[in-house]
């Protein structure tokens, strides 16, 4: 097959996709409820959500200016994007550490300690793509794409909050168990099969860093059940609780 020319905006169009996929996905739970006054929780939450969603709407302007052909500007704006990646993998692991005492307050130290799991998975993953992403740089057809990798990697954190909002046991409290992160992680994986089949399409086969990257973060989101429960995990965890307390 020979490849044809890749539109441009692709990219641009998948950054806009995570950043609605953002948005919706923590309506519900997150927006609606802070417009009306009627979210409460630790400032932790809040910054972490601020600079979750920043990194989001910096993605779309990043890619957007690629897509525009403002290349030296896109550069100049890169360390921005890695003080934002540095404050997302401080406080996402700070967030999953406040849900953690948040669980222990309520009984449900194991649950939260096994939940854990989740969001520092998914926080490390996120940062050693976007490290990866950093690093090659000088590589566009690599960077881009493990860019693209990065942002995908957390949206499964707000597809979830879909689940728990319509699926969630009424008066349930504390956090869920493991396996719910499975499903909104397979739907986050749609995009990447999207950007793999328009690779396919583009350029005669799927990149790989799709393939290894896309592999390996399902590989993590399954994997998760079995370790969250072993005693290294749950002692691990724990010992990061007791010193927060």
């Amino acid at each position: 097959m020979t490849a044809r020319t890749e539109p441009k905006y692709f990219y641009f169009y998948m950054a806009l996709s995570c950043a609605a996929v953002a948005f919706l996905g923590f309506a519900p739970s997150y927006f609606a409820p802070m417009a009306s006054g009627l979210f409460k929780a630790n400032p932790v939450v809040h910054i972490h959500g601020i600079v979750f969603f920043g990194w989001s709407l910096f993605f779309v302007f990043q890619t957007w200016l690629a897509a525009s052909g403002r290349i030296g500007r896109h550069r100049s704006m890169g360390m921005i994007g890695v003080a934002f990646a540095t404050a997302m993998t401080i406080f996402g692991i700070q967030t999953g550490i406040n849900a953690m005492k948040s669980a222990a307050e309520i009984g449900k130290t194991q649950e939260g300690l096994a939940f854990t799991i989740v969001p520092f998975g998914g926080i490390v993953f996120f940062a050693i793509v976007f490290a990866f992403g950093v690093a090659m740089a000088r590589r566009p057809e690599v960077h881009k794409r493990l860019m693209l990798l990065a942002a995908i990697s957390i949206l499964d954190a707000a597809i979830a909050r879909w689940f728990l909002v319509f699926l969630a046991p009424p008066g349930a409290i504390g956090p869920p168990p493991v396996e719910v992160a499975i499903p909104p992680a397979m739907i986050a994986a749609l995009l990447v099969i999207a950007a793999m089949v328009f690779d396919w399409r583009t350029r005669g086969r799927p990149h790989p860093v799709y393939v290894i990257g896309g592999g390996a973060y399902m590989a993590l989101k399954f994997l998760s059940l079995p370790v969250s429960t072993s005693p290294a995990w749950l002692a691990f965890a724990g010992a990061i609780l007791a010193k927060a307390q």
